[in-house]
């Protein structure tokens, strides 16, 4: 069976344009386009959606309102942010909010389809220039590397710490793929390890303890 999509973006080129990432592939069925929040709670109530790529900045009801409805009252779906806003407020507020991803309208077509079948499969996915968003404007300054390291930095492997080291820099796992010549769903697998291993639920903690720790400097 095909992820089914919605679309919930207010400007018509754009939202075609995010179509045209789906089309003619068979894992894929972009089922409707919508053009603010209020349309989408319309929508997924008669209609069943896997997954909602939801912009921000929609009139009626924006994006944020929206993902809050969803995830309170239709908890099967996945919601997926894909947005031009860079802000670490408003990236910050949708990952405690619940969204399992956020993504800018930059992203390749090619990681986009990656991305949103890794957000079906459950896990979450925040791209590079996210990443880089939350890393960039991470206020570093308070906060001292530990005394000493973290235990749990003994539960981690050496190809671990490398790619906990990658993932803070804002690489994507396409990137992190090529640099270590593995698959990109074999970094994902090594994420989904680190995050378990660790107890830590977004990039932004990740990062934090990549720092605390001297993965990074």
């Amino acid at each position: 069976m095909p992820i089914k999509i919605l679309i919930a973006d207010d400007h018509p080129l754009i939202a075609e344009g995010i179509k045209n990432t789906f089309l003619n592939k068979k894992e894929y069925d972009v089922v409707g386009i919508v053009a603010n929040g209020k349309e989408v709670i319309g929508f997924v109530k008669e209609k069943n959606i896997d997954l909602i790529l939801l912009d921000i900045n929609m009139p009626i009801m924006d994006g944020i309102v929206c993902a809050k409805k969803i995830i309170a009252d239709f908890k099967n779906i996945k919601i997926a942010m894909l947005s031009m806003h860079q802000e670490k407020s408003i990236i910050t507020e949708l990952m405690k909010i619940g969204v399992h991803g956020y993504m800018l309208k930059t992203i390749p077509s090619k990681e986009l389809l990656f991305a949103v079948k890794n957000i079906y499969e459950g896990k979450n996915y925040f791209n590079a220039d996210v990443t880089k968003a939350l890393l960039s404007e991470e206020n570093t300054s308070h906060l001292e590397p530990f005394q000493e390291k973290s235990p749990l930095l003994n539960e981690l492997t050496p190809r671990e710490k490398e790619i906990i080291t990658y993932i803070s820099q804002g690489n994507t796992n396409i990137q992190i793929g090529e640099k270590l010549f593995i698959s990109p769903r074999t970094v994902d697998t090594h994420r989904t390890n680190i995050m378990k291993k660790l107890d830590i639920h977004n990039v932004a903690s990740l990062i934090r303890f990549a720092f605390k720790n001297g993965l990074i400097n």
